[in-house]
């Protein structure tokens, strides 16, 4: 049988095993991930060829109500990869998450897998593979998964609308760019793309009535591209992060969404009618208009600020002290790692890593170690404070539960489970060890994790 890291880095495809999530004789709703053609560049360019979910870009939004019971069937008939659908912020049974080697055998082309589980939290989450993750996300394989409140605890809008923030790194004949292991890309700040997009789209447009309060929930699915947005003509509060509300909704004039964090915004729309209010990424060479809602009259009355999204039922979380459990984030052009790194078992210096295509180290590793970062008892609260020794950003995921940071006077950040980590950054983390099972704890820029940005914490 290969070892933990050999099937975690993609080098061993293991057969299909007997799983309880293998085909069985009910036939759920299915997710075909397939080759598809969809029009993403202008009526003047021709189709671009992706990888899609059911032949649509973005995947279709799945809608349930929390407490209902998701079940999808993967069906892989991409050519000659492995799959697997990873469901992105979800609390959910460890077998149901989707990475190949570690919680599933990979789904290889031709085969289906079965996912079935109880939807704890109601919020904005999304599902995307966890295989081949940097080429099968920059293809096109990504979608979103809202989980409603109950109907009586829902928020007062006029309208709930879906935006998949992504990029796309483009030719000039809009054909997909298949430099998915690009050194660069791995050594510094990702794939990022030429074209960026709105649900597939190079903007999103919509006509309102001025005064429409819209609940707006974005979602980065790009895998390097960390999106700085700002307003104008609306009046814009935060009241969720990675799907989990606020105490209390903040009003903003600006948020950044690093790649796979979702924001959940209360937007009221005030533009006098005729204009246009506004959404814009601010990008390096100037600001861009990513959503334009066109206002029309004669318009609504002021509204109160708006009330809390429902809170999901949260574990108890005590970090004082809770064991902790640094991470040192080293490696990455322009710092290297000067004192090598231990990959697949071996030390080895930075110009093998590199010619092994690993670039970055956790504690002096690269990639999946036999043993995992934490092993944690069921109910244990854990620390992590992680120091970006790096050059470059890097989104911080755990998967299979939330966490909240530390902040240096004590208190509590928001729950989350994407953290963005800036270069000579220390930030801590805590989480409550509240499910059993071996969890991925990645950077979810997905070239830094193929390059060694990722490890694992087992709950026992």
């Amino acid at each position: 049988m290969p070892n933990r890291r050999e099937v975690i880095a993609g080098a061993v495809a293991l057969p299909a095993l007997g799983l309880g999530g293998q085909v069985g004789a009910a036939a759920p709703p299915i997710l075909r991930a397939a080759p598809e053609r969809v029009r993403l560049a202008p009526e003047d360019y021709p189709e671009t060829e992706v990888w899609a979910y059911n032949g649509q870009v973005p995947g279709q939004t799945l809608r349930y109500e929390q407490g209902q019971v998701l079940e999808v069937r993967l069906e892989n008939a991409l050519p000659e990869q492995d799959s697997t659908i990873h469901w992105h912020g979800l609390r959910l049974p460890n077998e149901m998450d989707g990475v190949p080697g570690l919680t599933q055998a990979p789904v290889r082309p031709g085969e289906a897998f079965d996912y079935r589980f109880a939807l704890r939290d109601a919020g904005t989450f999304w599902y995307h593979p966890h295989a081949h993750s940097v080429e099968q996300i920059s293809r096109g394989l990504a979608g979103v998964l809202v989980v409603d409140e109950p109907e009586a605890a829902r928020p007062d809008v006029d309208g709930d609308e879906v935006l998949v923030l992504d990029d796309w790194r483009m030719a000039s004949d809009a054909v997909i760019r298949e430099d998915f292991g690009a050194w660069h890309d791995m050594s510094h700040a990702g794939r990022l793309g030429n074209y960026v997009t709105v649900n597939a789209r190079p903007e999103y447009r919509r006509k309102v009535a001025r005064g429409e309060r819209l609940r707006l929930r974005l979602v980065n699915t790009a895998t390097a591209r960390i999106f700085t947005l700002r307003f104008r003509g609306m009046r814009v509060w935060l009241a969720a992060l990675d799907g989990m509300p606020l105490e209390t909704p903040g009003e903003v004039e600006e948020v950044v969404i690093a790649p796979a964090q979702r924001t959940d915004l209360l937007v009221d729309l005030l533009a006098e009618p005729g204009e246009e209010a506004l959404i814009a990424s601010v990008e390096r060479d100037g600001t861009y208009a990513l959503a334009g809602f066109t206002v029309t009259g004669p318009g609504g009355v002021a509204r109160d600020a708006p009330a809390a999204l429902v809170p999901n039922d949260m574990p108890l979380l005590e970090p004082e002290g809770a064991r902790a459990v640094p991470l040192v984030m080293e490696g990455g052009a322009m710092r290297g790692l000067p004192e090598g790194a231990i990959w697949r078992g071996n030390k080895m210096e930075m110009r093998a890593l590199a010619e092994a295509g690993q670039f970055w180290a956790f504690n002096g590793m690269a990639g999946m170690g036999e043993a995992p970062l934490v092993d944690a008892f069921l109910g244990e609260t854990i620390r992590i404070p992680m120091t970006n020794r790096t050059a470059f950003s890097h989104a911080m995921h755990l998967h299979g539960m939330h966490f909240r940071e530390v902040m240096n006077d004590g208190s509590l950040g928001p729950w989350r489970d994407t953290l963005l980590v800036a270069p000579a950054e220390v930030r801590e983390i805590a989480f409550v060890a509240e499910t059993p099972g071996d969890w991925m704890f990645h950077c979810h820029m997905p070239s830094h994790q193929m390059s060694g940005m990722m490890n694992w914490i087992r709950v026992s």
